[in-house]
């Protein structure tokens, strides 16, 4: 049986990994997947997948890009979700704060640098034609550190996947003010360069599997009500985002890479874009 590491964040874009784990069909190839959930999300992924504490991770896109790009000896092997990830732009429920607009200058919460609400901070910036040189953040490490800096005021406002959160805005702990979809598919599969060069065989079996799984995985019977139950998400909620969300069993498109490349670029989050073949495998 071989042993392999996967990360990624606890959330329901990942239950055909736990499915399949939970019906043994990685075993059935001889595999023992290991799954860690990363609360704290991308970039301590990225962290992990740098020092070789995992072999694969589940990973957003910009984050990953931006990681290679600083020299993570990693590759995307293949899109994960193929739509865009709904970031939610949260405020605390008793903050005077009413527009997206209200928050220039501020200080946003971010889980840490070069994670995805860390990245995201500037592609809303720069979308609001705002200064991204006068950014500023406070690391809040998990979404209960966010709860805690935007109820105490440490922090101004809070980008996350919106139905992730969608239950303290009903709770009244977050208010959100607006979405920002990224203008790209959001998920990758990625894996350190060291496992691909000793473990290409044992990957392919391993993105069959999770192909399956996801190429079917919207006509399980219930599986809204699954998720919702799961993931403590109203049924409603799951709904929607299963009509907004679409699994992809391909490779991300060079020119996708491109566009996330030219945008941390413009930014300045990222040196220089470097050839799409150091990025994908």
């Amino acid at each position: 049986m071989k042993k392999v590491n996967i990360v990624g964040v606890p959330e329901h874009f990942n239950l055909p990994w736990h499915m399949a784990i939970e019906e043994g069909a990685f075993e059935d190839r001889g595999i023992d997947l290991q799954w860690t959930d990363i609360p704290e999300g991308t970039g301590r992924m990225n962290q992990m997948l740098q020092k070789g504490e995992t072999d694969l991770a589940i990973i957003l896109t910009e984050g990953i890009v931006k990681g290679i790009a600083a020299g993570n000896p990693t590759r995307i092997v293949q899109e994960y979700i193929a739509t865009p990830l709904l970031w939610g732009i949260h405020v605390g429920a008793k903050s005077d704060y009413t527009s997206v607009a209200d928050l220039n200058r501020t200080k946003t919460a971010i889980s840490r640098f070069g994670s995805g609400s860390h990245l995201m901070a500037y592609v809303n910036a720069e979308k609001e034609h705002w200064d991204t040189d006068s950014l500023k953040f406070e690391v809040i490490d998990d979404l209960e550190g966010a709860i805690k800096a935007l109820t105490n005021g440490t922090a101004d406002y809070f980008m996350w996947e919106h139905f992730t959160t969608k239950p303290l805005v009903d709770k009244g702990i977050f208010r959100r003010l607006a979405d920002r979809p990224t203008p790209w598919p959001c998920f990758m599969v990625a894996a350190t360069t060291d496992f691909l060069e000793e473990h290409s065989g044992t990957l392919d079996h391993i993105l069959d599997v999770i192909n399956g799984y996801t190429s079917e995985f919207k006509e399980i019977p219930s599986i809204d009500r699954t998720l919702a139950n799961r993931y403590g998400q109203e049924l409603e909620d799951i709904r929607e985002w299963l009509s907004l969300t679409e699994w992809s069993q391909e490779q991300i498109s060079t020119q996708n890479i491109d566009n996330v490349q030219r945008t941390l670029n413009n930014l300045k989050l990222i040196d220089k874009t470097i050839p799409v073949d150091q990025i994908l495998n």
